[in-house]
């Protein structure tokens, strides 16, 4: 049954179209992405669907009573609340019980005159709370906000960055579970680790249908069903996740060419026929001039437009950059310990940990524009940087695309040679009238071309990027892929983006935890790999050195201390015993004889209630710490 049916849809944009009589529909339950080359109005597309900006022709019909939500790029959130009060919202009348329950409590605890009055709407509120999915709902927006990273629950949103609240906003729209839920690059912004629990948790955990606008390759075969395409105005829908989609994509473009070079060769034998015939007169000759004329005229497929990416390499010498015992804090966190690194000459080094580990702070430090707490970094002499911030920020949002590439001057040098700048800005996929755009009017891929058009035209042999697929297109990213795997650069990256750092890592360093930096070998993949056996080797070496226990003894965790284990084996039982007063409380003031003979003690027991909950997120919060840390992670 579907949830939404498109016909007709058209947008355009001053000279550009957009969206060109577009059909789609999506059903019950299915999982969809949506690709195409940055500007090419898969975001418009998105806003159209839900109803946030209107088609130049066409209409969308929504079902009546179905839920649908976007995730966009740049979400608004409520001033003034803090994350956890944001997400609860999205559990709707849940929430707004629960924290009519919460003030009512905490006037009746702050004992208020005339508190009396308000034990029988707090009871009510309680009732409401427990009809509408219990109080279980809380811990479960507390969990959701540590599975993304989002540590200080109670932080106002107004002070965040743009990732942290793109993550609340995730997590609001990931526990309403609307029927549809749209979402615009959702994986920007987070860690691989937390890339992969969302792709989990959307595949087994969110059961309403999707629309997911994503670069992750791995995210669109994991997670989707069925690709739609935007091409020049145009949807194409195919079956089936990524490599199902380039393998289907392929198909149809051959089969394009084979009709085009049908119309070409059908074209030339009419033309031939008209040149050599006399002057039509039946009409059989009258439908041949007509057909020739019909085949003159149709439009031949468009030639999709890829883009070229190349480097200027100048030659490297001996030393390319090293690293010797180096140490970064930042106050009292340890955020690197005693690191030493050699980068030779072709390494294309992936750098990955969780945000806020300290991996854009390393690179700043690699670069020279932060001392490191110890040690020492050295730079060879033939070394040239170039440097892709994931910010841009050597943007100027006022000026012009050309502008900020080449100021003042209509050709550029690149390779040895001269070129025009608006040809050097076509091979990053800018139309000839494109060049005139002010920055502030491009998509965030569209930006990021600009940047790496700038960063390219200095000849460099080492290229530092710090999240270099952020708002790529899929396309762009293999044309970046290519240029990186055949480039002789020395590269250091940071990035989130699995696929592509399989597709270009030769090393990977790791972001461990407690100031631990680790090398691997080989790609994102096997740095997995590797990682793992080692951790199950050094399990296994534990094991076999430690006394014999019996069954049910204190915890496992290869990294908890003794008293850690001890607190983990014992968490369980305090969350139990805590759910269980939480239980008899509520119990309590649910009951009216409490009102009737006690009633003295309502607000002491509505604080007590208050604290419960309180202990029982503190609880579980540590409970999960030491989990993670057990099976090392």
């Amino acid at each position: 049954m579907p949830i939404l049916v498109a016909e007709g849809l058209c947008k355009a944009y001053g000279e550009t179209r957009l969206l060109d009589r577009v059909d789609l529909s999506v059903h019950e339950g299915q999982r969809v992405g949506l690709v195409g080359n940055n500007g090419s109005g898969k975001s418009t597309l998105a806003r159209i669907l839900v109803g946030e900006e209107q088609p130049d022709a066409g209409r969308v019909a929504r079902r009546r009573g179905a839920t649908i939500r976007y995730l966009s790029q740049e979400p608004t959130l409520p001033a003034g609340r803090n994350a956890r009060d944001v997400v609860l919202q999205g559990l709707g009348a849940w929430a707004e019980a629960f924290e009519r329950h919460e003030e009512l409590s905490r006037r009746i605890a702050a004992q208020q005159a005339g508190w009396e009055a308000y034990t029988e709407p707090q009871a009510a509120a309680a009732q409401e709370v427990e009809r509408l999915g219990g109080w279980d709902n809380s811990l479960r927006v507390d969990v959701l906000l540590q599975q993304l990273g989002l540590r200080e629950i109670n932080r106002i949103v107004d002070e965040m960055s743009g990732g942290e609240r793109r993550r609340v906003a995730l997590a609001r729209l990931l526990v309403e579970e609307p029927t549809l839920a749209i979402l615009d690059e959702p994986t920007n912004h987070l860690d691989a680790n937390t890339i992969e629990w969302l792709e989990t948790y959307l595949r087994e955990q969110y059961h309403g249908a999707l629309v997911l606008i994503t670069h992750d390759r791995y995210v669109l075969d994991r997670v989707v069903s069925r690709t739609l395409e935007i091409d020049q105005g145009r949807v194409y829908s195919y079956e089936g996740g990524w490599h199902a989609y380039l393998e289907a994509k392929a198909d149809r473009l051959a089969h394009a060419d084979r009709a085009e070079a049908n119309r070409q060769n059908l074209l030339r034998t009419e033309l031939e026929w008209l040149r050599r015939s006399p002057k039509a007169r039946t009409s059989k000759s009258k439908a041949r001039v007509d057909r020739a004329e019909a085949l003159r005229d149709a439009a031949g497929p468009k030639v999709e437009q890829v883009a070229r990416f190349a480097t200027q390499t100048p030659r490297l010498g001996g030393t390319v950059l090293e690293a010797h015992d180096l140490g970064m804090r930042l106050g009292d966190l340890e955020l690197v310990n005693s690191l030493d690194l050699i980068l030779s000459r072709g390494d294309r080094l992936g750098i990955v940990g969780p945000n806020g580990a300290g991996k854009t702070t390393l690179l700043r430090v690699l670069l020279g524009e932060l001392e490191p707490t110890r040690g020492r970094v050295v730079v060879g002499a033939n070394t040239k940087l170039a440097y892709f911030d994931q910010v841009r920020s050597g943007l100027s949002e006022d000026e012009s695309v050309q502008h900020n590439v080449a100021p003042d001057r209509p050709q550029v040098t690149f390779q040895g040679r001269a070129i025009d700048i608006r040809s050097y800005l076509k091979r990053f996929l800018f139309a000839p009238h494109r060049t005139r755009d002010k920055v502030s009017s491009l998509s965030g891929g569209e930006r990021a071309r600009v940047a790496l058009a700038k960063l390219l035209l200095a000849p460099a042999n080492l290229l530092v990027l710090d999240e270099p697929t952020n708002d790529l297109d899929v396309a762009t990213l293999a044309a970046l892929e290519e240029m990186l795997v055949e480039s002789t650069s020395t590269a250091l990256i940071v990035s989130h983006d699995r696929y592509f750092l399989d597709r270009v890592a030769t090393k990977i360093l790791a972001f461990e935890g407690d100031g631990r930096v680790v090398a691997y070998a080989g790609n994102y993949s096997d740095y997995r790999e590797q990682r793992a056996a080692g951790q199950a080797e050094r399990k296994r070496s534990t094991d076999e050195r430690a006394p014999k226990r019996r069954s049910g003894s204190a915890g496992k965790g290869k990294k908890l201390s003794y008293k850690e284990k001890q607190e983990l084996q014992r968490l369980p039982i305090e969350i139990e015993r805590a759910e269980t007063e939480a239980v008899e409380v509520e119990a309590l003031l649910n009951d009216p004889a409490l009102y009737a003979d006690r009633a003295e003690e309502v607000p002491s027991i509505v604080a007590r209630q208050g604290e419960l909950h309180e202990e029982i997120a503190q609880l579980m919060t540590r409970w999960m710490e030491l989990e993670s840390k057990a099976a090392g992670e």
